[in-house]
């Protein structure tokens, strides 16, 4: 949480929600541009906690197991869905049997309310409703829905590197020249292959 504070300060980006897990995090962040880049951003925030790792648990060797995985997100209702699934992690994970039981999430500002000076004005949430009480009971259904589906959404979001309405999806992914699936991992499989 420190670190994420600092490197907030330091490059000026917008967090509109986080998970911090046992063995990875998950940020839906937006860089600003006075601050730094998303590559900038998440290397400070890595190499910052590799070390402090390293050095509390004299741990010698790699930390992280792969680069991080960005998923460009348009600033609509895809977002609010993505904050949703990220704060699911500790339920899918077996954690908790409810978001709101995880502390090291943003999950609670949303849902009810509790003062995270981490968070940022989040574009959407704020359209849920004028009324605070009834913007936070929708958005706690709006994770309960996602809760009841948790499995539907899983593999779409391994996959994408663009989220977001077909015409954002392609208009992003003509302008970057990306595809908006991730390519698999690895060699092809062969046919015959299990």
């Amino acid at each position: 949480m420190e670190l994420l504070s600092r490197y907030k300060e330091k490059y000026r980006f917008k967090l509109y929600h986080y998970v911090l897990m046992t063995n990875h995090v998950h940020l839906v962040l937006e860089p600003t541009e006075t601050g730094g880049s998303l590559a900038e951003i998440m290397k400070g925030i890595n190499l910052s906690y590799a070390q402090h790792f390293k050095r509390k648990f004299k741990h010698i060797g790699h930390f992280w197991q792969d680069r991080y995985k960005s998923i460009i997100i348009s600033k609509d209702d895809y977002l609010l869905a993505c904050g949703g699934y990220v704060e699911l992690n500790p339920v899918r994970a077996g954690m908790v049997t409810e978001p709101r039981a995880y502390r090291w999430s943003s999950y609670n500002a949303y849902a009810f309310g509790k003062n995270n000076p981490l968070l940022d004005e989040h574009p959407i949430y704020s359209t849920l409703s004028e009324d605070e009480a009834e913007r936070r009971k929708k958005y706690e259904e709006l994770v309960k829905g996602m809760l009841l589906e948790k499995d539907a959404m899983k593999g779409e979001m391994k996959s994408r590197v663009v989220y977001g309405a077909a015409a954002f999806t392609k208009e992003v992914a003509s302008k970057y020249s990306i595809g908006a699936v991730r390519n698999p991992v690895g060699r092809p499989k062969k046919s015959g292959d299990g």
